[in-house]
């Protein structure tokens, strides 16, 4: 990049233990939160179902004062995925909910330098990370990412909802009485081991991607791959996490996410619905902020994407950006024009609740006749 600079491009797997540590120091250095999906493990966990995953380390040559006596430190990472003509976006484009660089404070670095040094010659992502970023000047869309604090307790979340959402808190907790009495006692467990549970969720969410009309995440591989992959992974800072509501000890509702030492990130939830009267996936998320908060996690990060479930759940809310960073060329040209007007075209919709409104009701049209 320059004479006092340079980048290492590397697989995922290719991270040594001592660059994995250097990644998770500089993250905490950062202030930022500590975001699973900003971790090495997940970029490892991509890697392993991605062959085109990679991530750039970024190098200064120190003074010859500190403990590299001259050698090179590391300052910085940026995990993405590099199609054959030099096409960039962020890791896991699609299913990652939190992108960007990890940084050292104070490090200050161009996004066009960057991309040239990775050989990219654009760089696509949809949920950017807030703050000062390489591609902070490059967003051109920003979307609230709904959070659920609990880090003051349970009890103290219980009271924000009594205020904001009373009746929404009463009618989901009288419901969670009635389905122990109409269908059996109501059971949670947070960290739920066992892979049929796993499987009983991953059907439900096919079934409910294909009833609205959308794309099935899990009819691609690489996805479920992934999810069984980080269903495996223990590290502190991410962990997949199962969460699963019985009643009767059949499973009704469960959810897979990812979890740090204080983030938990919500991810794939889904529900049985025959038993949809009952809202068993709304219990669900009430019992998995009581169990997040007794863990010691402080925030439960449900993404972006306006639903009713967030807005009567949340307590505040992020920011999350999307944006294309182009260099000029051939190849950009031609991302340009595969991309561009597309993303320009769904953008244009989903700032007009009208028509937003009309393209849901038409997905829900296709989702009939698939099912």
């Amino acid at each position: 990049m320059s004479g006092a600079r340079r980048v290492r491009v590397l697989r995922p797997g290719q991270l040594g233990a001592e660059e994995s540590e250097t990644w998770r120091e500089l993250r905490a250095a950062s202030g930022a939160v500590r975001n699973p999906f900003m971790e090495p493990e997940f970029a490892v966990a991509v890697g392993q179902v991605r062959p085109r995953a990679r991530v750039a380390v970024v190098e200064d040559r120190d003074d010859g004062g500190g403990r590299g006596g001259g050698d090179r430190g590391i300052v910085g990472f940026l995990p993405f995925e590099r199609s054959p003509w030099g096409s960039g976006r962020a890791l896991g484009l699609g299913v990652s909910d939190l992108q960007g660089a990890v940084l050292r404070p104070g490090t200050a670095l161009r996004a066009e330098e960057l991309l040239r040094a990775c050989a990219l010659n654009s760089f696509t992502f949809d949920n950017l990370e807030d703050g000062r970023t390489p591609f902070s000047g490059h967003a051109t869309a920003s979307y609230p990412s709904y959070v659920i604090d609990v880090g003051e307790g349970y009890p103290a979340y219980l009271e924000v909802l009594r205020r904001q959402s009373p009746k929404f808190l009463r009618t989901t907790l009288a419901k969670e009485r009635r389905l122990g009495r109409q269908v059996g006692e109501v059971r949670f467990v947070f960290d739920e081991r066992d892979p049929r549970a796993l499987r009983t969720l991953m059907a439900w969410k096919s079934a409910q991607y294909r009833r609205t009309g959308r794309r099935d995440r899990f009819a691609r591989e690489w996805i479920s791959r992934l999810v069984r992959t980080l269903a495996a992974t223990r590290a502190r800072e991410c962990a997949g996490v199962l969460s699963v509501l019985y009643a009767a000890d059949r499973p009704v509702a469960a959810h897979f996410g990812l979890r740090s030492s204080t983030v938990l990130a919500c991810w794939f939830p889904a529900y049985e619905p025959e038993l949809a009267r009952y809202s068993p996936g709304l219990i669900l998320h009430l019992r998995m902020a009581e169990a997040a908060a007794a863990a010691g996690i402080s925030v439960l990060d449900m993404g972006r994407g306006a639903a009713e479930y967030k807005d009567a759940l949340k307590t505040g809310e992020s920011t999350v950006h999307e944006g294309t960073v182009i260099r000029p060329g051939l190849g950009a040209a031609l991302h340009w024009l595969e991309h561009e007007p597309a993303r320009r075209a769904h953008g244009f919709v989903r700032r007009r609740p009208h028509l937003q409104a009309m393209a849901a009701r038409s997905l829900r049209t296709v989702g009939k006749f698939r099912t």
